[in-house]
Formats: C-alpha cells, sequence, structure tokens
C-alpha cells in the first residue's frame, strides 16, 4: 500500500525531522511503502525560500495520485503545509488515517 506521510516540518526543523523519521517508521512497521516529500524535498530544495518550499510541496502533490492512503500524524499538531496536503489529497477523493505513534488511528 502506497502511504503519503504527512506530518510538519517547517518551525522545529530539527525536532520535526526526527519526528517524521520516527512516522515513516511506523508507516513501514505497518507493512505500508511510505513517502514523505518533507524528509527527500528538503534535502534539495531550501525551505526558508518561499519559492522553493513552494515548489516542492507542489511537486509533492503529483505524488498524491499515485497514493492508497494518506497517514496524518497527529502528536504534534497538524500545521499549515499539513492543513495543505489535506486539502489536496481530499480533492483527489484519497483515503486519509489520523495517527498517533503511541499507535493510536482514525479513518476519515
Amino acid at each position: 500500500m502506497l502511504v503519503i506521510i504527512e506530518s510538519p516540518y517547517k518551525g522545529k526543523v530539527k525536532q520535526n525531522l526526527a519526528y517524521a523519521k520516527k512516522c515513516m517508521f511506523d508507516s513501514l512497521m505497518r507493512g505500508e511503502s511510505p513517502f514523505a516529500s518533507h524528509l527527500l524535498y528538503t534535502q534539495v530544495l531550501d525551505d526558508a525560500i518561499k519559492k522553493q518550499r513552494t515548489m516542492g510541496m507542489e511537486r509533492a502533490f503529483n505524488w498524491y495520485k499515485h497514493a492508497d492512503l494518506m497517514a496524518v500524524y497527529i502528536d504534534k499538531g497538524i500545521s499549515d503545509g499539513m492543513k495543505r496536503g489535506i486539502e489536496v489529497a481530499e480533492k483527489l477523493g484519497i483515503e486519509m488515517v489520523y495517527r498517533t505513534l503511541n499507535g493510536n488511528s482514525n479513518r476519515r
């Protein structure tokens, strides 16, 4: 199952990257094939430069049409970037599940 991972990035970047890696691990342990664009694209794009941040988000949205599920990890709340990803997923009719790392989940 191809899964888009939504978790915060902007703000406390170092902490949010560590959290995103834990989310990716959680998804892998569930037998999923996760994709977290903020773990990949931020290696070559500068998220502090608005044009590059926007480009990264738009390119990430191109992957959504291939996804079976979006997993929204909510331990740290839902950021503006996550809200944008959720909106795109809703428009595409992608099934969503809201998760925490302690194992709680809620499908929507």
